[in-house]
């Protein structure tokens, strides 16, 4: 994709944007949303512009202080909301539409914060890659008239990364996010309890020195992803005794690496 193509994109980006009065964001931290939330507040300025961040126990915790760095380097107003989704049974119970279920009542929030606001317009970070893999999550902010600037404006997450680096912003080459409950095959019921054992685990793998973490729940056996020139250094003796160790102590009886290595979304290759 040539610069100038980049060049149109981020312009069109800016003009959609730019049409908004004022502009809530739904704000995870991670590469799309940050890149979303610098480009609104150097359209609209900061005075336009509420970063929203979801606190949840699908999300990880240690995600929450990064996302408190960044609005404030951004100089812009940050609120954080507690939802929890476990209290949805639709949610809970993990159909392949769970992520519908999720945003409804997400977006639900940040349109009555919006009202109390008055501000006119909700935003989130879904970009044209997006469109390619099973996301219902779609279809809520479809339903309620949600704007997607990034993919309206035809920015892949290629773009975007390189875009967020030259801003100077740190997550131009952060892992991809997706939340704890993408670690379990549809079915599954969704509990406080296999969050935090899934949280434990992938945190544990990060203070490894792994630089993208999946750990997969399957009941009693853990199906660890990460990226496939990294797979090595996790058989490696003492690393692979470590991770073993850890994963028993946290409640799973088996503990296996997935040869693919990591990708994003692979619970839905059952689909």
């Amino acid at each position: 994709m040539g610069l100038q193509s980049i060049g149109h994109k981020m312009k069109r980006l800016k003009e959609i944007i730019g049409k908004m009065d004022s502009l809530l964001v739904a704000f995870s931290g991670g590469v799309d949303s940050s890149f979303l939330l610098k480009v609104a507040r150097e359209t609209l300025g900061p005075a336009k512009v509420v970063a929203v961040t979801a606190r949840s126990p699908v999300y990880p915790k240690r995600e929450y202080a990064a996302a408190r760095k960044l609005a404030e380097g951004m100089d812009v107003q940050h609120l954080f909301i507690d939802s929890d989704e476990l209290d949805l049974p639709q949610f809970a119970a993990n159909p392949v539409n769970r992520c519908y279920h999720c945003k409804r009542e997400l977006f639900t929030e940040l349109k009555e914060i919006a009202r109390k606001m008055n501000l006119s317009s909700i935003a989130e970070g879904s970009t044209v890659d997006d469109e390619k893999d099973f996301r219902p999550g779609m279809r809520a902010i479809r339903e309620m008239s949600i704007r997607s600037p990034l993919r309206e404006a035809g920015l892949n997450k290629v773009e975007i990364r390189s875009q967020s680096r030259e801003f100077g912003l740190p997550t131009w080459n952060k892992p991809s996010l997706a939340c704890l409950a993408s670690r379990l095959p549809y079915g599954d019921r969704i509990t406080i309890e296999v969050l935090g054992q899934i949280e434990e685990a992938e945190q544990f793998l990060i203070g490894l020195g792994f630089s993208q973490v999946r750990v997969r729940h399957h009941g009693k056996t853990s199906r660890i992803e990460v990226p496939p020139e990294e797979i090595v250094l996790l058989l490696e003796s003492n690393t692979r005794t470590r991770v073993v160790d850890k994963l028993k102590a946290i409640g799973f009886t088996y503990v296996t690496v997935d040869l693919q290595g990591f990708r994003s979304g692979s619970m839905n290759e059952v689909l």
